[in-house]
């Protein structure tokens, strides 16, 4: 698996690294980007061969989701959010649809979107208002969702609406009459993400859009989704923090207070060794959620809880760390531990916020040993 990872980590940084502090600056990612991403296969590479994808196992998707965000993490969120399209029609779409767009989603050719989070339903997916009403042409989703990754430039997006039977999840294409797109800027982190409104107005859409069995996109297809989504979060996590040990690292070793290094003060060398020591823990935690997904585990699910977690916590200590140590140089563009700062802030609240996790957490593992 050295080998893989040496070969993410040779791509990142040749090709996505040199355009993070830009991506970031521009709030938008190339097209170049995309194609190097398609052209390599990773936007297919947990897809079967049969359709154009890599086979990737989960542990070896792990490393690559943690090299692509130690380069940029709203490169990252491509992959991840791709990824849960590509994943939710595989394991639960139609002939029709797999057909009509894995070998897309594999290729590069369409790009997709999870949408999921509405402007009044974020944690509380249950809150959901966007409706499909089924009628004789199909079905008609009236409704809007917000905060949606990729949104800008996806070319199918999953979105999930409430029917009689309860939440579907439906294959909405992106040039669908009734359906409008808005960008989202100005956000604090993974600011190349390219967030999106979207706004659905008596939009339709054929009955074999459905993913999935009536009333079950909640229950069936986000939750899985969100799994996986949480796993690539987690390990991009622990990308953010190998770049914050890279950054002060290299800073610490050049950088002289009071006629020392700054690796030479204690105090420096205690924020060191807490951060290179929490992102070791962060990277075994990912690790074994990856060893559960492969084996077919249902505790990789608990796992994975667990993994994004303490990845998500640990990149934020990372990063306001890294802050620390560069001072006034850490405020500023000039050195990326800005950035890294933003987007670890974004990484405890996307695909479930650190106290949501909590929760979780705790309930999963309620009434168990405390060793387990």
């Amino acid at each position: 698996r050295e080998r893989e990872r040496e070969a993410f980590q040779r791509f990142a940084a040749e090709e996505i690294a040199p355009r993070a502090a830009g991506i970031d600056r521009d709030q938008h990612f190339p097209a170049e980007v995309v194609r190097k991403l398609a052209d390599r296969g990773y936007l297919g590479a947990a897809l079967p061969r049969t359709w154009g994808g890599l086979g990737m196992d989960m542990q070896s998707l792990g490393v690559l989701h943690e090299e692509i965000g130690r380069a940029c993490s709203s490169v990252r969120s491509l992959l991840t959010v791709h990824g849960m399209v590509a994943f939710a029609l595989q394991r639960y779409g139609s002939q029709t649809l797999n057909e009509m767009w894995l070998a897309k989603l594999a290729s590069g050719e369409a790009i997709g979107a999870f949408a999921l989070t509405e402007p009044n339903a974020g944690s509380e997916a249950r809150a959901l208002e966007t409706t499909a009403q089924c009628g004789d042409r199909g079905y008609v989703i009236n409704g809007g969702k917000k905060w949606i990754s990729l949104g800008q430039i996806a070319d199918v997006f999953l979105v999930f609406a409430r029917e009689p039977a309860g939440v579907s999840s439906f294959i909405v294409e992106k040039n669908r009459p009734g359906l409008r797109i808005e960008p989202i800027t100005g956000m604090l982190g993974t600011r190349g993400s390219m967030l999106a409104e979207l706004f659905f107005s008596d939009c339709e859409i054929p009955r074999c859009n459905r993913v999935g069995g009536s009333g079950f996109g909640l229950a069936s297809v986000a939750s899985a989704c969100l799994d996986l989504g949480r796993y690539s979060v987690a390990c991009g996590c622990v990308g953010i923090s190998q770049a914050c040990v890279d950054a002060c690292l290299a800073y610490t070793q050049t950088r002289k207070q009071f006629d020392s290094l700054l690796k030479d003060h204690q105090l420096i060398a205690r924020l060191l060794t807490r951060m290179i020591t929490d992102v070791k823990a962060a990277r075994l935690l990912c690790a074994r959620a990856g060893q559960l997904k492969d084996a077919g585990d249902p505790e990789s699910v608990n796992e994975t809880l667990v993994a994004k977690y303490f990845a998500s916590c640990a990149a934020m200590r990372a990063a306001q760390d890294a802050v620390q140590i560069h001072g006034a140089n850490g405020c500023g563009p000039q050195y990326p531990v800005e950035r890294y700062f933003r987007d670890a802030k974004i990484m405890e609240i996307i695909e479930g916020s650190s106290q949501i996790q909590e929760i979780m957490i705790a309930d999963a593992y309620a009434g168990r040993g405390a060793s387990e």
